[in-house]
């Protein structure tokens, strides 16, 4: 499995999960999904919400978007029409998202807001379906690759909310207070997921 330069292949599923969650994190190594990771993670039923919303809406999204490329795109010759097809499968599954969470958790669909019909303009979301589009050579490969990447923008999510809960805590400069000590902490983690990058799998 390759993984340089954002490149992978199909290879083993759990190779193809630790690379997704701590080497191509989708937040700190591809930067997809800033929005909601500085938005919503100040409070940690938020974020853990927000996280399975997202990430349920990713794995769905990425297995319609590989079925509408393989067998209606492609053998229409209507690549072109990729991310306008995307986006239209994102928006239904983000609908489908929404109706179950509001009849199964209203509090959690209250608490998400605003936050959840925003998944739909998630640039996390499109560019996980159009990444495991373009790289897998199956459907398993690109719903592996999506619930990997799901499962690292959770763990990004709640590392993050949880640093940011405990800074409110602490005594911070008036002038680091807010946006600019969230960006520093945001800033650190990359750092830390960036170790991983030395892994080499071959």
């Amino acid at each position: 499995m390759q993984y340089a330069n954002g490149n992978w292949a199909d290879g083993g599923f759990g190779l193809i999960i630790l690379v997704t969650v701590l080497v191509n994190n989708a937040v700190l190594s591809q930067f997809l999904g800033l929005c909601p990771f500085m938005g919503a993670s100040r409070r940690m039923a938020t974020a853990l919400g927000l996280s399975v919303a997202t990430g349920a809406v990713l794995v769905l999204a990425s297995a319609v978007a590989f079925g509408l490329d393989r067998w209606v795109l492609q053998p229409l010759d209507a690549v072109y029409l990729r991310t306008l097809a995307f986006i239209f499968a994102i928006a239904a599954a983000v609908q489908a998202i929404e109706v179950a969470t509001r009849a199964v958790s209203p509090l959690l669909h209250r608490a998400l807001g605003i936050y959840l019909p925003l998944i739909t303009t998630n640039c996390a979301v499109l560019g996980i379906a159009l990444l495991s589009v373009r790289n897998a050579s199956s459907l398993m490969g690109a719903v592996t690759y999506a619930g990997g990447s799901a499962v690292g923008f959770g763990l990004v999510m709640v590392v993050f909310t949880a640093l940011r809960e405990r800074v409110d805590e602490r005594a911070v400069p008036a002038l680091f207070r807010g946006a600019p000590i969230a960006l520093v902490g945001a800033g650190i983690l990359s750092l830390a997921f960036m170790g991983f990058t030395g892994l080499d799998t071959r």
